[in-house]
């Protein structure tokens, strides 16, 4: 949500959009998530699996297995009222991730996430990649270092492909997904966060030393 590709809103093109509203995201229903589409069709066979598949009778009639995949009226009533902070969410958040860039783009071996100039990111999360080679570190050593101060970080996401649970699954890789996944570290970026929070991570990240 707030992001754009060729000045197109996230999930306006192809055949649909699907959009998480998980806690940690800049609109958040508690869980849950939105499907977006033009084709009638598609949106209707959503529709219908997503309230049980069940038939138009007066009757509990199922001709298919069908899911509880709804947001309750309450909960999607919060996750719009937050639409008229979304502006101030994506800023906020910004803010944050220019102030781990000022304070990290120098450091050996530290990147972060290129944007190109054709598209507008909402800073959902900052990110970054670390070459051990060059830091004297990798993304796990930072990550533990910053536990040490009660600071919670995370490993970027570990590519599907090698989840066990689709390890028989078909694949077509590059090695880019696994290299973001060894290298990568998520930083604290939620749109609450305090300077003084903010100060007191950079400060942290700054005291890491070569392994």
């Amino acid at each position: 949500v707030g992001a754009t590709f060729t000045g197109r809103n996230a999930g306006s093109f192809g055949h649909c959009g699907v959009i998480s509203f998980n806690g940690n995201k800049l609109i958040t229903s508690g869980g849950g998530g939105m499907l977006v589409t033009d084709d009638a069709l598609l949106a209707a066979r959503v529709r219908h699996l997503s309230t049980q598949a069940r038939e138009p009778v007066a009757h509990y009639e199922h001709i298919e297995i069908g899911y509880n995949y709804r947001l309750s009226n309450m909960l999607a009533a919060l996750g719009r009222g937050q639409l008229a902070s979304l502006t101030e969410r994506i800023a906020r958040r910004a803010e944050i991730e220019q102030r781990y860039r000022a304070a990290l783009t120098e450091r050996p071996g530290y990147s972060f996430m290129p944007v190109g100039p054709d598209r507008t990111v909402n800073h959902w999360l900052t990110v970054i990649t670390i070459d051990p080679t060059l830091a004297g570190h990798d993304a796990e050593a930072l990550r533990v270092h910053l536990e040490g101060d009660d600071i919670e970080s995370r490993p970027a996401w570990k590519p599907m492909h090698l989840q066990p649970v689709f390890a028989d699954a078909p694949r077509r890789t590059n090695g880019v997904s696994e290299n973001v996944f060894t290298t990568g570290l998520c930083l604290p970026s939620g749109s609450s966060m305090s300077d003084a929070d903010l100060d007191r991570v950079v400060a942290r990240l700054m005291t890491v030393t070569s392994t």
